[in-house]
């Protein structure tokens, strides 16, 4: 993986100023360093700037970024993030067109492949990744991002000149672009977060490419142009070639995925998403004689504070036991305090640019730190639960019935803390309301359907739309806060376009839910790892992690220049901290309880801080 920037102007001529505009690129790719910081380079010309920052993992000594290819007498040069895992199936027919590899980077197979096929040639592409290009024939910059949306591509257009990055602080460094809110960003952070509505950056002006689309610039104008997007068909096979299917899908998604120059590794937390993608990877690897490397994250003293609840039944050490014992493996057990991790909220917050996950991120983002030291390729158990049916709002009637988003209908624990007339001013039921009803009619549909598979189909396209795209923003920021490159291999294309069709009977065989899931890997887990019930993430159930909390939040509420005390009601917090805190009803997901709220809050109060949010 690597980091983007970069910007065009069709009226300015960038290398009149050559000194300042090559400064820009280079303060814009070094906000942006952590993404991977192995080779680093800038591209300068009339109408545009390109800067990327590299993380190596195909083709170490090739592939150097910007890529300048002349083909007929024209200029054309791509900035990319991102791993193709099917360039070998394209790369033969482009050399029977002629185009001579200098490389054997998938950079140079995209470069090549867009000049040979035009735009729509991104649906030859399989893979994860955002990139830009400039095409000197048509005179203009295209943006592409991936179907799922895994790799993160902000633009903000401004007098002008469009500038985009693979994160938001990189457009900040721009000399047109600083950071401004509206009301609206405080109800994008108070109604809908850590989510983010689709194409929203939250800051003024700034927008996300969807993914699935490309962004075309020209001297006429921008425009964003769906490539892909998810389509309702009657599912026509039966149950036994369902489950054939989904696991010919899920084995080729993480072989395709195994494609590196560099060792990879794979996050191994005892659940069945992520001991499937361990097993494949495993057996993948050791039929050329080598061993995974494993990992697996918990909190200090977790078995003595842990609290079994609806959501989270179990810890997760037994089952990674079990699959040690199941495959050879190498395997590291990483821990995290309640002190590393409170600490870590202000880069989790610095990483995201936003408030995020609160413990989640930052933990993540230490793990991450932990397993750099050891890979630079890590594959992920993400998505398996938006794709076949994990969470409970799939099947308990009164989440999946609620009237708005299942995993944070309930919006009063949100505002619980805030000052009545911010509360009244926002009206953070109406903003989520209209985001969710919107949503809803982008939805596809197959024609007679009942209302209980109508239902099921929009909470699996909001499922894939609004909370994997949460998770999948939390995974890149926390992996490439320290030049990790994680890997989804349920992220896949084809298995989302094919599981979206498959009805939800299929999917919660017996009452189990992710039965097609377990019946498609079957032969690849021990049976107690194949029974487990769904447990998320692990979360820290120390009680000194909420009295550091506590603790730190006080310390805002009585400092006079704090921005959030702008919009948090003293009394009501102080209140707030003094009451038993509730460990097992979320405010976001299946995690975010209130403790994580008082997180939040901190975060909320250093992205004010950090961006002079007034």
């Amino acid at each position: 993986m690597c980091g983007i920037a970069g910007f065009c102007n069709f009226q300015e001529d960038f290398t009149c100023d050559k000194v300042r505009w090559s400064d820009t690129l280079i303060a814009m790719r070094e906000s942006i360093a952590h993404r991977g910081n192995d080779q680093t380079g800038e591209y300068l010309d009339k109408n545009i700037g390109f800067s990327h920052t590299r993380l190596s993992i195909r083709d170490l000594s090739g592939g150097v970024q910007p890529m300048h290819r002349r083909v007929a007498g024209m200029d054309y040069i791509i900035v990319y993030n991102g791993e193709v895992y099917n360039t070998d199936e394209l790369m033969p027919g482009l050399k029977r067109s002629g185009y001579a590899f200098e490389t054997t980077s998938d950079t140079e197979v995209i470069l090549y492949a867009y000049i040979e096929y035009g735009l729509d040639f991104v649906s030859k592409l399989n893979g994860i990744f955002a990139f830009a290009i400039w095409d000197g024939k048509e005179n203009r910059l295209v943006l592409y991002r991936d179907r799922a949306g895994v790799k993160p591509l902000f633009y903000t257009l401004t007098n002008g000149t469009l500038v985009f990055g693979s994160e938001i602080k990189a457009l900040f460094r721009h000399p047109l672009v600083t950071p401004r809110v509206d009301d609206d960003s405080f109800r994008e952070i108070f109604g809908v977060g850590p989510a983010r509505t689709p194409g929203c950056g939250v800051f003024q002006g700034i927008r996300e490419i969807l993914p699935g689309n490309f962004g075309i610039f020209t001297e006429t104008g921008f425009r964003e142009v769906a490539y892909w997007t998810l389509e309702a068909a009657a599912h026509t096979d039966s149950y036994a070639e369902t489950v054939a299917m989904t696991a010919y899908l899920v084995r080729d998604a993480i072989t395709r995925q195994m494609v590196s120059d560099v060792p990879v590794c794979s996050f191994l937390s005892g659940g069945i998403d992520s001991s499937i993608v361990t097993a494949v990877a495993s057996s993948f690897l050791q039929a050329d004689g080598h061993t995974l490397d494993t990992f697996s994250f918990d909190f200090a003293d977790n078995h003595i504070y842990f609290q079994s609840n609806a959501f989270q039944p179990a810890q997760d050490r037994p089952y990674v036991d079990r699959m040690l014992a199941s495959y050879p493996l190498h395997h590291k057990y990483l821990e995290c305090d309640e002190t590393i991790l409170a600490d870590m909220l202000p880069a989790a917050l610095h990483a995201k640019d936003l408030p995020g996950m609160t413990d989640i991120d930052a933990s993540l983002m230490y793990f991450c730190s932990i397993v750099k030291e050891h890979n630079k390729v890590a594959l992920t158990g993400e998505c398996a639960d938006e794709l076949f049916g994990g969470y409970p709002w799939f099947y308990r009637p009164e989440l999946l019935n609620a009237d708005g988003f299942p995993w944070s209908f309930d919006l009063s624990a949100r505002t619980v803390l805030l000052k009545d007339e911010v509360v009244a001013a926002w009206d953070l039921d109406g903003y989520v309301r209209q985001r969710y009803a919107e949503s809803l009619k982008k939805t596809p549909y197959l024609d007679g359907e009942s209302v209980a598979e109508r239902r099921r189909r929009e909470v699996s396209y909001l499922n894939i739309r609004w909370f994997m795209q949460t998770l999948l923003d939390r995974m890149d920021r926390a992996s490439m806060s320290c030049g990790l490159e994680a890997r989804v291999p349920f992220a896949d294309h084809r298995l989302i376009e094919y599981l979206y069709n498959v009805p939800w009977s299929m999917k919660y065989q017996n009452g189990v839910e992710k039965a097609l899931l377990r019946d498609a890997c079957r032969d690849l887990l021990p049976q107690e790892l194949l029974l487990r019930k769904k447990s998320p993430y692990p979360k820290i159930y120390n009680p000194d992690y909420e009295k550091l909390l506590a603790q730190r939040f006080r310390q805002v509420l009585s400092d006079r220049d704090a921005p959030v005390n702008r919009l948090v009601d003293r009394h009501k917090a102080e209140r707030f901290l003094s009451m038993p805190k509730n460990y097992g009803k979320p405010w976001f997901g299946q995690l975010m309880a209130s403790p994580q709220m008082i997180a939040y809050l901190l975060q909320v109060n250093d992205w004010m801080r950090q961006y002079n949010v007034g």
